[in-house]
């Protein structure tokens, strides 16, 4: 495959900067994802053109830019003493924790809404009704879970922490709010059952 040929690859052309490269390079992954034959396609195109660029570099054919060359002209500017350290989160949280999208973040607000509703206004408030509802819960938990980084074991054991979690506390508060659930006609287990919705939602959605 020549040279023109990978940069049709990634989709960028022979004059593109390092910067558009590695941008096309991110794109095609992730629109590839899943797909090891483009991925390995792609990857091969991109190391092509980068060990091309560093050729063309030794051979004096690419300009290099003032601040590379010359990178001892270059001064440090000492940080203030009073200049507030930049906080980081721990790369721990930072593994753990997802930017979703807002169709990420819509989409199981969207099914779980449903069912916290048919958990509530259900009149009749059977436990097979609830049993259902939190069944479909779990499921869409682990799918949304599943589809991020496509690990089961992850994806199983949040889904399995927040299930846990959401019916004990459930239960808990609402023992607590007994009266209250009461008065509007809800049962402890329909409002264990809502916690739980919401805290699935909230896995799902903002954790990887």
């Amino acid at each position: 495959m020549g040279d023109q040929n990978y940069y049709e690859k990634l989709g960028v052309s022979e004059d593109a900067t390092f910067d558009e490269i590695q941008e096309a390079r991110n794109r095609l992954l992730q629109q590839y994802s899943g797909d090891y034959k483009h991925l390995e396609a792609v990857e091969a195109a991109y190391d092509a053109i980068l060990m091309e660029r560093l050729r063309m570099r030794q051979e004096g054919k690419i300009k290099v830019p003032e601040g590379i060359r010359f990178a001892e002209r270059l001064t440090q500017v000492p940080p203030k003493e009073n200049s507030s350290p930049v906080q980081k989160s721990p790369e721990w949280l930072q593994r753990l924790v997802d930017q979703p999208s807002l169709t990420d973040i819509i989409l199981p607000a969207t099914v779980f809404l449903g069912l916290s509703a048919l958990s509530i206004f259900d009149t009749a408030a059977s436990a097979q009704i609830l049993q259902i509802a939190l069944i479909v819960g779990v499921g869409t938990s682990f799918f949304f879970l599943y589809r991020k980084e496509k690990k089961f074991g992850r994806a199983v054991l949040l889904t399995g922490m927040g299930l846990v979690t959401g019916l004990i506390a459930g239960a808990i508060f609402g023992s607590l709010l007994l009266p209250q659930l009461s008065s509007l006609g809800i049962s402890v287990e329909q409002f264990s059952t809502t916690l739980t919705f919401i805290l699935l939602w909230l896995i799902s959605s903002f954790l990887r």
